[in-house]
């Protein structure tokens, strides 16, 4: 079993922002699958089933407390780290690419980081969602910011090699789909 988290923050206000990159690659999933998130008020998460093959993690905590959450359920679930998949946006890559690494540090991303004290190790796969980096704003402002009506299309094409790779994460492994993703075009 796999654990999917997708890195956000909760609220309608940033629904659509940079910053909830991951949970939307997971509600683009649960789409595709006719699935639906369960909310675990409680454990401050919302949580979708596929079949038996992974765990959609959605914190409904804001994004620098997004550990607690994860922790929470790779305990509950017994998953092993290498098979939780963090999926968040990233500043240092450009709009419309996507790097999965088999680990890494935090990179500055402050949810990232709240996972990797929370669990006291970094050795876990992860799916970076590039958002660029703003040239006239605050990178705070900018990551809270939704995409503009230019770069939509450029997310929507995200959203979809995203699923793809997640399917591919599930049926060929994480290092077959590495290999087949990383290829900057």
């Amino acid at each position: 079993m796999w654990l999917f988290c997708g890195l956000g923050n909760p609220g309608e206000k940033y629904k659509y922002t940079r910053h909830n990159f991951g949970f939307l690659v997971l509600d683009t999933f649960a789409k595709k699958h006719n699935l639906s998130f369960k909310i675990y008020q409680d454990l401050k998460t919302e949580i979708a089933l596929y079949e038996d093959k992974a765990l959609l993690l959605k914190p409904l905590t804001y994004m620098n407390l997004s550990g607690k959450a994860v922790k929470i359920w790779i305990e509950k679930e017994n998953i092993p780290l290498e098979k939780l998949l963090v999926i968040y946006d990233d500043a240092d890559l450009p709009l419309g690419k996507i790097k999965i690494l088999s680990k890494g540090g935090a990179g500055g991303h402050k949810g990232m980081l709240s996972i990797i004290e929370s669990l006291g190790n970094s050795n876990f796969p992860r799916m970076r969602l590039g958002i660029g980096r703003p040239s006239n704003q605050e990178l705070t402002e900018y990551v809270l910011s939704t995409f503009s009506d230019e770069e939509i299309p450029k997310v929507f094409k995200v959203l979809e090699t995203a699923v793809s790779a997640l399917e591919d994460i599930l049926n060929l492994g994480l290092l077959k789909s590495m290999n087949k993703y990383n290829v900057f075009k």
